[in-house]
């Protein structure tokens, strides 16, 4: 058994309430949290937290982690002209050992920002897995196929595969987009979600065009749309939805779907700015992703919390628009449950030992008069100590226990050069 004692801890079940005192863990588990016994077991080893905080790891309910062999690569374009012309022509080029070189770089991002599982939509399902495995991270894979029904065969493939692969390894059904998509596809993913009572996850309405093209060729939001096709009848969500109208949150919020919000890429992007508040005000379930490195650059969950919440105080003209302690919920517990790792989400007993360290100490967190609020509002990927997934540690004071960073940089460096030379 391991104990992390001297600490502040923010378990998360009651919103953000920090309590003093210590957690303990056993293998892959958290066994307890609470303030410190008068009596105390043996332990193998045991951490002294320093009076610093203890809370939840990231959940990155959004990305394409291979991406990163792409960062600055496309810039100052808007989203079709980024995706059509500068992203899907190189990525034709990827291999699957590729994808599990440039998943590796990007866990050395994830990992040092405090993020332990990721919600991953890319190519060869089975390279990433791997990756993901041996560097002991979470990686809750989302379908991507596009195209028309006979491409739902494949989608299938991968799901039957992946979702037993590994205990840290799972897999939801999901599809690119309604524009690089027919009604075919929709129709196949729909009758395969219900077969399988299984949620599926979609880009929906990030920019203007694709919502309004959708309304031209089905009459209808891509929300409302894929709704009245089936895709939605256990669950799931959707990435982006910047042009969110009041029914299409409304139709969210009456089926429990997941709003994943990623500002940043959609201000880069220029694509807008998401309704959150709004959504919040229906009751749609927030989640936080970063989206890929292409388009964001970074892979930096403070960073998006931040944006996220100052970005609707300025499109609301309301300084309150969003408690930023919301936004971090939405981050962490939020961002588990759209992944469905609810055995995660949270600390307590039983639950899945998923959590980072925080140095509350540092110097653009003091004076700690509100941690969470401090957290989002000038918090920093710097300011995590230590990252531990399913027990393990993953990331300590600048060191990557799973990972060879010099090796995983000059690997990606050599392929970089290759795919985009």
């Amino acid at each position: 058994m391991i104990r992390y004692h001297n600490a502040q801890i923010m378990p998360m079940q009651n919103g953000t309430e920090i309590i003093r005192g210590e957690l303990w863990t056993e293998g892959d588990s958290i066994v307890y949290v609470g303030e410190t016994p008068a009596e105390l077991p043996a332990f193998t080893r045991e951490t002294d937290c320093r009076g610093h905080l203890l809370m939840p790891s990231f959940k990155n309910a959004h990305t394409h982690s291979a991406m990163t062999f792409l960062r600055s690569f496309a810039e100052d374009v808007p989203l079709q002209t980024w995706l059509f012309e500068k992203v899907f022509p190189y990525e034709d080029r990827l291999t699957p050992d590729d994808v599990y070189a440039f998943d590796r770089l990007a866990m050395l991002e994830y990992l040092a920002g405090g993020t332990t599982a990721v919600f991953d939509m890319y190519f060869f399902p089975e390279a990433s897995a791997q990756a993901f495995i041996e560097a002991g991270m979470r990686l809750v894979f989302c379908g991507s196929i596009g195209g028309t029904a006979k491409d739902v065969e494949r989608l299938n493939d991968q799901f039957q595969t992946c979702r037993s692969m590994h205990p840290r390894i799972s897999y939801r059904l999901g599809f690119h987009a309604e524009y690089t998509s027919d009604e075919s596809l929709h129709r196949e993913v729909a009758r395969l979600a219900q077969a399988e009572h299984e949620p599926v996850y979609t880009h929906i309405s990030e920019t203007k065009l694709e919502h309004d093209e959708c309304i031209a060729r089905h009459g209808a939001s891509p929300a409302q749309y894929l709704d009245s096709v089936g895709i939605w009848e256990y669950g799931g969500g959707g990435f982006h939805a910047v042009w969110f109208d009041e029914k299409d949150r409304q139709l969210f919020a009456d089926k429990g779907l997941w709003f994943v919000t990623c500002p940043c890429s959609n201000a880069k992007l220029a694509s807008g700015i998401a309704p959150l508040r709004e959504c919040i005000a229906q009751g749609v379930p927030l989640a936080v992703g970063t989206d890929g490195a292409a388009s964001n650059n970074a892979l930096d969950m403070f960073r998006e919390m931040y944006l996220a919440t100052v970005l609707q105080k300025l499109r609301t003209n309301d300084a309150a628009a969003i408690p930023a302690a919301d936004m971090l919920t939405a981050a962490t517990v939020g961002s588990a449950r759209a992944m469905g790792l609810t055995d995660c989400d949270m600390l307590a007993a039983g639950k899945q030992a998923d959590f980072i360290l925080i140095d509350t100490d540092a110097a653009n967190l003091l004076p700690g008069h509100h941690i969470p609020e401090s957290l989002v509002l000038s918090g920093d990927r710097m300011n995590v100590e230590m990252t531990v997934c399913a027990g393990e540690i993953l990331y300590d004071h600048g060191s990557y226990p799973t990972l060879n960073a010099e090796a995983v940089l000059a690997d990606c460096a050599a392929r970089i050069a290759r795919l985009t030379g």
